[in-house]
């Protein structure tokens, strides 16, 4: 039997159980080696050096999947060039009761609410040591508890628990699924959120003599005036970079089908046309050098390709995995190879920004 055959297979042996436990189950598979390695040759044209990493292709698994660090390096032997684990708070949690994840067949898209379970930092920290002379890219995506008495604080300890390990950090305030989160997005709880996350990243770097990246998180579903906040405040804070977006609360453009109405953050395809206009927006706001990380809808080459020039320099995915399997990420990054080829370019930066002109006098 040949691999396509296999994988979907499996596939359509895992839809066949409830969407979480069939998350569990490809956790397991993946670490138990039961999937198997990318097959293709690296495109060295799809590499790009951001801060001191350099990621051998643009394409990582988005935080969610890998909720405890139990399989980055699985992820990257599947061809990713880097991967996230997280969200991780400082104490375990089990976030909301289940069910709290439905796939939407019809749509290609995911309801998730989760709420942020994790084993906390001291587990994920734990399988991060056992993998200390691991290659590869792993991002830690840090968040806060849902009942913290102070939410910064929780931040902040995550990169004390990490900033010797994590490749970068990811600091997510954009999850629709702990109460009151997201209004840490609002200009003047993000400041002081910002001001302490980077300081006390300032001082790991003092201490141990290398800069750890913090990327921020947002959601698709800010306000233009709203975002023009966020990207001042990343700018002046001196944040390392943007990941663009989290799932949304909306619901536009769903076929009715399936549990669309269940609560939580969407993503998958319906998430692709609002993240990338708010790609494209946050893009001209912050200008050319800022690094921004296209997530949101990516399902395809085609669709890789257009957050690239709607202003992406890297990309993440997780949803499409549900409903096209692991050999996606072969299919992406082959398909950027021939993108270069057929329009003559070099390297990815050639093309980034081509249409974000486009995309962003869009309204989401």
């Amino acid at each position: 039997m040949t691999a396509p055959f296999l994988e979907a297979a499996a596939l359509k042996g895992l839809h066949l159980l409830d969407a979480e436990t069939a998350h569990r189950m490809t956790v397991l598979a993946l670490k138990t080696g039961l999937v198997p390695a990318r097959r293709a040759k690296p495109d060295p044209r799809l590499s790009q050096a951001f801060w001191d990493l350099t990621f051998p292709n643009p394409l990582g698994m988005a935080a969610g999947f890998d909720k405890n660090g139990e399989v980055p390096d699985a992820l990257l032997r599947l061809g990713f060039g880097s991967t996230e684990i997280g969200s991780v708070t400082p104490r375990p949690q089990e976030g909301n009761p289940r069910p709290r994840v439905f796939r939407l067949p019809a749509d290609e898209g995911v309801i998730n609410r989760y709420g942020f379970n994790n084993e906390g930092h001291a587990a994920v920290r734990r399988r991060l040591d056992a993998r200390k002379r691991l290659s590869g890219i792993v991002g830690v995506n840090v968040g806060a508890n849902k009942d913290a008495d102070d939410r910064i604080a929780d931040y902040v300890a995550g990169i004390n628990a990490f900033a010797d390990i994590a490749s970068y950090f990811t600091v997510n305030i954009s999850s629709p699924n702990t109460p009151g989160l997201r209004d840490l997005q609002a200009r003047s709880a993000l400041a002081d959120l910002l001001t302490g996350v980077i300081s006390a990243r300032d001082a790991c770097t003092h201490e141990l003599g290398r800069h750890v990246p913090v990327l921020l998180k947002i959601a698709p579903d800010v306000a233009e005036e709203d975002l023009k906040d966020i990207v001042e405040e990343v700018l002046l804070k001196n944040v390392d970079g943007l990941i663009v977006s989290n799932t949304t609360i909306t619901r536009d453009g769903l076929s009715g089908a399936g549990p669309a109405d269940e609560a939580g953050g969407l993503s998958g395809r319906p998430l692709f046309r609002r993240s990338t206009i708010v790609l494209a927006k946050a893009r001209k706001l912050a200008g050319p050098d800022l690094p921004i990380i296209g997530v949101g809808g990516i399902d395809s080459a085609e669709t890789a390709w257009v957050k690239i020039t709607a202003g992406a320099d890297l990309l993440q995915l997780y949803s499409a995995l549900v409903f096209k399997g692991t050999g996606l990420v072969d299919e992406i990054l082959s398909g950027l190879s021939a993108r270069l080829d057929q329009h003559g370019l070099s390297t990815l930066r050639e093309a980034r920004d081509a249409n974000v002109e486009a995309w962003a006098s869009e309204t989401a």
